[in-house]
């Protein structure tokens, strides 16, 4: 889906189901500026320099620095519970009253694991799997990373559910940066 067709007034319908965004680091000031976002994730390598964009308030800008990996390697930094727990935290404190924008390096792995932890998150009782249904549908290239899916599921009490679900979609199509894109919050 092409973030950027047919986008409506701030103030559509569309913009109610439709208030978090996904993208690369190289389509960010982009995303940020054409969606009104005043809220920003930053997921990538913990010495990457990503200033905030305009129109973001530094306090509304949450870095969670570490390496796109599953497992430990020597000299890279993998995802851990408290970055997980910084997620949730900045989730919750998020007043849904103007979009947010996670992004990672290529818009593939780290953000779309954010972008379905945070839909799974602020949908409680929402079904892992129709999340991740509607994940690949708006992102055909998603492959979120594993690792922090697997510390969300066990922190979000769902009981290996968000692992199962991104399992059955299966790896993304092969792409070297994602399709900016929706993920709805029904």
């Amino acid at each position: 889906m092409d973030l950027f067709a047919g986008y409506d007034s701030r103030k559509s319908l569309k913009r109610w189901l439709f208030m978090l965004y996904v993208c690369s680091l190289s389509r960010l000031e982009e995303t940020v500026e054409t969606v009104g976002a005043t809220h920003l994730v930053t997921l990538i390598n913990a010495d990457m320099d990503v200033p905030t964009p305009d129109g973001i308030n530094s306090k509304n800008h949450l870095f969670l620095g570490f390496n796109d990996i599953l497992e430990p390697m020597k000299g890279l930094k993998p995802p851990s519970d408290q970055h997980v727990i910084e997620l949730l935290s900045f989730l919750k404190d998020w007043d849904r009253a103007s979009p947010l924008v996670i992004h990672c390096w290529a818009g593939i792995s780290r953000s779309t694991a954010g972008a379905y932890i945070a839909a799974c998150a602020l949908n409680p009782d929402r079904c892992e799997h129709e999340i991740a249904r509607e994940l690949r549908i708006q992102a055909p290239s998603a492959t979120p990373n594993g690792r922090l899916v697997m510390m969300a599921d066990r922190l979000l009490g769902r009981n290996g559910r968000m692992i199962d679900a991104i399992r059955r979609i299966g790896r993304g199509a092969t792409a070297f940066e994602g399709d900016p894109f929706e993920m709805p919050l029904h």
